[in-house]
């Protein structure tokens, strides 16, 4: 499974493209991360978010949002910022990016950390069997694999770092479990609802429970 540009999909069939952002910015997608300057001409190193990334040829126009970065202090809040990218191309995993007025590697250096995203209107249109991941966050997800229903608890991210396949973080009663968002696992999407409904394998949950390695 895969999903798109940050926001990420998740198919009502299972399907999925990438994405996942946070519950904070959910009027934004988000395509990248910044992490490090990259040259010395003020380019930029960045994690990709987005299934997409040949997009960005398409797009000139870009937002930089503050972001999480594991390890540094909270940045303070602030407005969206609007730039305009110059130039971009792949590099060993990630992406380059190179905005305008961004001229050096002290300028670069500022932007680290900060989140590359773009308006939740200016999406890719989903095929009608497709939603976005991030569109799962704050879900119900409920395992319907037995004979009733059995509520597991909230979707409150998408981790699309550990594998091909994403996986949910949900909130159950004893903690923390993770989810692989697996196509052979999903049942029904009803975002009206809130509710994901998944027929998880056996033994799954406690095996992926808080305290198991």
């Amino acid at each position: 499974m895969t999903a798109p540009e940050q926001a990420g999909q998740a198919g009502q069939t299972g399907q999925t493209t990438q994405a996942g952002q946070s519950t904070q910015s959910a009027s934004w997608a988000w395509l990248a991360r910044i992490r490090r300057p990259q040259g010395r001409k003020g380019e930029v190193f960045a994690d990709i978010l987005t299934d997409f990334p040949e997009k960005f040829a398409d797009r000139r126009q870009l937002w930089l949002l503050a972001g999480d970065t594991p390890g540094a202090a909270p940045r303070p809040a602030a407005a969206p910022r609007e730039v305009e990218l110059l130039a971009h191309w792949l590099h060993k995993g990630g992406i380059v990016l190179h905005f305008s007025g961004i001229d050096s590697i002290s300028d670069a250096e500022t932007l680290a950390g900060l989140i590359v995203a773009i308006p939740s209107t200016q999406r890719a249109a989903l095929a009608e069997d497709e939603v976005y991941i991030a569109d799962l966050i704050g879900c119900s997800l409920v395992d319907v694999a037995g004979t009733e229903p059995a509520p597991i608890g909230e979707i409150e991210e998408v981790d699309r770092s550990a594998g091909p396949v994403a996986l949910l973080v949900v909130k159950g009663a004893a903690g923390e479990i993770l989810i692989p968002f697996a196509k052979s696992y999903l049942r029904r999407i009803d975002l009206a609802a809130k509710r994901v409904e998944m027929a998880l394998p056996q033994g799954l949950i406690d095996l992926n429970a808080p305290g198991k390695p």
